[in-house]
């Protein structure tokens, strides 16, 4: 059956508004002709779309059942014209990223990605590493731990060896790892960190007293203002360290975990989704 797209489209907006009054107005043509239209196209099917009444429409069964395939239809083609508004083709790419890495690593480098690869018109979130991909609509998350998320496929980026970091006046009353000890420390939810870094140091590890944080990047804020001592990911602080907000006083690292990037294994890969992938792992290698 070959029906005219207009027509179509004529009676889709009339079934959205219950009106050929309103539909005519946004789609710019007279009332007459939308009416028209859907009468053509009503005796084309061989069946009622609408009952007439005189306070409006009311969408039949053969209505209500064509409705949302036209509507599904037109929203996907208007979602593919709109990628070519500017007269190139451009890709939406969702990303999701842990703040600490979209700050301290991420977006010093969208500049050379964008240059690269200029048609993903990408939108990047943030979170505190918990992340819901398909909740949320992603097409990739960039985690800190393991790498083993149930459904997803997990590539390792970059590992982020953690180290006491704290303000210059702090860092000056610190010798040893010993004189930790009379510091506030700063926690993360990850409660053994501290525990595992004072083992490596060959140190007890001393009653933790200090505020509890969801984000490195706020406890890194909270260690540079003089709030106590961070245990924090120093390749993701390299500015703060360069600019003198923040101090590494011992270079005794730990290693808790890495930076993943993760897509639901449901997922089928898209050409923005592959340029980007191919961009980080490489330059993540470097």
């Amino acid at each position: 059956m070959h029906l005219p797209l207009n027509a179509l489209r004529a009676f889709e907006v009339s079934a959205r508004f219950l009106s050929f009054t309103r539909a005519a107005a946004e789609l710019n043509v007279t009332q007459a002709a939308i009416s028209q239209q859907v009468k053509n196209l009503e005796e084309r099917m061989g069946v009622q779309l609408f009952r007439r009444l005189p306070r409006g429409l009311v969408l039949t069964d053969e209505g209500i059942a064509l409705l949302p395939v036209l509507a599904e239809s037109f929203g996907r083609i208007a979602a593919v014209l709109q990628q070519f508004e500017d007269g190139r083709f451009r890709e939406v790419l969702t990303v999701g990223a842990v703040g600490t890495f979209a700050v301290g690593w991420l977006i010093p480098r969208l500049r050379d990605f964008q240059q690269a690869h200029p048609f993903v018109d990408l939108r990047l979130l943030t979170n505190n590493n918990r992340v819901d991909i398909a909740g949320e609509g992603l097409d990739y998350a960039i985690r800190f731990g393991d790498g083993a998320w149930h459904g997803t496929e997990a590539e390792a980026l970059l590992v982020a060896p953690l180290s006491p970091m704290c303000s210059p006046a702090i860092a000056a009353c610190l010798r040893d790892p010993a004189d930790l000890a009379g510091q506030v420390l700063l926690r993360s939810y990850r409660a053994d960190e501290w525990a595992s870094w004072f083992a490596a140091a060959n140190q007890p590890c001393p009653l933790l007293r200090g505020s509890v944080f969801d984000s490195s990047l706020t406890m890194a804020e909270a260690a540079a203002q003089g709030a106590g001592v961070a245990l924090l990911p120093t390749l993701m602080f390299t500015r703060e360290l360069q600019q003198g907000r923040l101090v590494q006083p011992f270079n005794i690292e730990i290693a808790s975990g890495n930076y993943w990037l993760t897509r639901l294994k449901s997922k089928q890969m898209t050409p923005a989704m592959q340029v980007f992938r191919e961009w980080l792992l490489k330059t993540t290698s470097i």
